[in-house]
């Protein structure tokens, strides 16, 4: 009753419109005198699926803080049409952005079903997401690192010859860089905000970016020869970012990390975590305790039991995995953990999630591996779980879910808990459900120290941004603490992760915490439905809900509003 009377009041009132202006995108914007936005009160549904397109369409092509597998920049037409990142451009970008999230402040979405608050809270965290990019993170203008996110897309295309109009937005993408990488250099003029360790990174990531344009050019040679001219270019603008960011290293001072007042914002406002820093970090040090307990206790128990021997080619690598995803889709159409739709398949499984990912499936065999191999070179079912049951089939549904809200994919790592979680969690879920009986052992202890590699990297992206360590130190930690740690000295895997977690705020800790929220999800529904929980339908209802975080996910699930009450 109180907040129907809200509403009334606020409908009889509105507020006093002073001008009107469009912006960029067409919306009509409600300006006052002094540059406040003035919106009239809503309690309509469809209110909040016509902001969220408009939001949507404000900020397309706009970095997204996705930096993991899927780093997200600019998107550039077949002319090469590049955002404007420059200070100015960014003020006047983030103050047309508080217009959207006035509208959303004025929606009274008390007394809707749970499913469409739970649509609220998201289109809630997704806009204070875009809000920690401009006011906390500032890529643009404090990691040089952001740059090579856009330039490192171009040099990926598949099978030749291309098409005239592929070749086309080809060249155009290429003739780019040169450009980006001078617009780059004037954007990230303060060193004074720009961390050493981002600049490292950079440098880093600029290296592999560099291999892959000299690649493109290899395999351009015999069709599109044209185009040499301008990868020598984009190479030559490259090797002058890399000395511009080494020159200038030393006078970049900035802490690393966002520290924990910005942390704890982003937990509850975008992660929505009924979490803190410091309540992270007992969870993910207990958590870790725990799986390096039980590797060692899995150790004891095999130690009579013959060693797996590691694959040596890329033909038994390759029939190591496909065994492997046989195995797993056998265990789950027999063992009924969740409802297996049609098009729940591994048909395309190898040339989209493998692809590209340095499983070397199709590629020459390198003389050295790098860490991560360690692991699914002895035993593939853990990792193609992960990225099979995980990842691949979590695409699947989301191509198919058409909701306003909720289908899709979510920006900001919103939604990387609950995506992340679940896949780390079904690698020793599943292994608890059977699905490792029958096969070496050893296999079990494999699946802690998977877990134990993430624990350690969640441990490192806590201290980083709680501002306890910088990039050495973590790395260090790394290396002293994460099962066969003398393999991650000067490991790929290991700076590129640190750069994940690092430039992607939580990214680590996410894997973890999620984990430990859907086994919390799992006990409270076992312990509401008692003797009917049954399994098949717990995962189809968790499914069903979307690629949301947990907060909510339970909320919906349950009933229990303890955790969105702290939010």
């Amino acid at each position: 009753m109180f907040n129907l009377y809200i509403l009334i009041i606020m409908l009889a009132f509105p507020r006093v419109s002073a001008s009107y202006e469009l912006s960029s995108t067409g919306v009509e914007i409600d300006r006052a005198s002094d540059g406040t936005t003035q919106v009239t009160a809503s309690n309509a549904y469809t209110d909040l699926t016509k902001l969220f397109s408009e939001f949507r369409n404000f900020r397309q092509g706009e970095f997204d803080g996705n930096q993991s597998y899927s780093k997200s920049g600019w998107t550039l037409s077949s002319t090469a049409d590049v955002l404007d990142y420059s200070a100015s451009a960014m003020e006047e970008k983030f103050y047309e952005f508080r217009t959207y999230q006035n509208r959303l402040n004025s929606i009274v979405y008390e007394g809707w079903t749970i499913a469409k608050q739970v649509d609220y809270h998201l289109v809630r965290a997704e806009m204070n997401g875009y809000e920690f990019q401009h006011r906390v993170l500032s890529p643009w203008s404090r990691d040089p690192g952001f740059y090579n996110d856009v330039i490192s897309k171009f040099p990926r295309i598949k099978d030749l010859p291309l098409e005239r109009n592929a070749v086309n937005s080809l060249k155009s993408k290429i003739r780019s860089v040169p450009r980006i990488l001078r617009e780059a250099k004037d954007n990230l003029d303060d060193f004074s905000k720009t961390s050493a360790d981002l600049g490292t990174l950079a440098i880093l990531s600029l290296g592999d970016t560099k291999a892959s344009y000299i690649s493109l050019a290899h395999r351009l040679e015999g069709h599109h020869s044209e185009l040499i001219v301008d990868i020598d270019l984009a190479l030559i603008a490259i090797d002058d970012y890399v000395r511009w960011i080494e020159k200038n290293k030393n006078k970049m001072i900035a802490k690393v990390g966002v520290g924990k007042e910005n942390y704890n914002w982003l937990l509850k406002n975008v992660y929505l975590f009924p979490y803190t820093w410091d309540d992270v970090r007992t969870i993910v040090e207990l958590e870790d305790n725990r799986v390096i307990s039980f590797q060692r206790l899995e150790q004891n128990r095999n130690r009579h039991v013959p060693a797996i021997r590691s694959v040596q080619s890329q033909a038994e690598y390759k029939a190591g995995i496909m065994e492997a995803v046989e195995h797993i889709m056998n265990f789950l159409r027999n063992e009924e953990i969740f409802t297996m739709q049609d098009f729940l398949v591994p048909d395309d499984y190898f040339d989209t999630r493998l692809a590209g990912k340095g499983y070397f499936l199709n590629e020459p065999w390198p003389d050295k591996h790098d860490y991560f191999f360690n692991f699914s070179h002895r035993e593939a079912v853990m990792e193609n779980t992960h990225e099979l049951i995980g990842h691949h089939f979590d695409r699947l549904r989301s191509e198919r879910d058409d909701r306003p809200i909720r289908g899709g994919r979510r920006p900001y790592k919103i939604s990387t808990a609950r995506d992340e979680g679940i896949a780390f969690a079904l690698e020793e879920l599943l292994m608890h459900a059977g699905y490792l009986d029958g096969r070496n052992s050893h296999g079990r202890e494999i699946t802690y120290e998977q877990a134990a590699f993430r624990t350690v990297r969640a441990l490192s992206d806590i201290y980083m941004h709680g501002g306890n360590w910088d990039l050495e130190e973590a790395t260090q930690f790394c290396i002293d603490n994460a099962p066969h740690g003398e393999l991650l000295k000067g490991s790929h895997h290991l700076w590129f992760e640190l750069d994940t977690t690092l430039r992607g705020v939580g990214h680590h800790m996410l894997m973890v915490i999620g984990k430990v929220q859907f086994m919390k999800l799992f006990r409270d529904r076992a312990n509401q439905l008692g003797d009917n929980f049954n399994l098949k339908d717990f995962l189809d209802e968790v499914y069903a809900l979307g690629q949301i975080p947990w907060s909510l996910i339970r909320w919906e699930l349950t009933g229990y509003d303890d955790e969105l009450r702290q939010l």
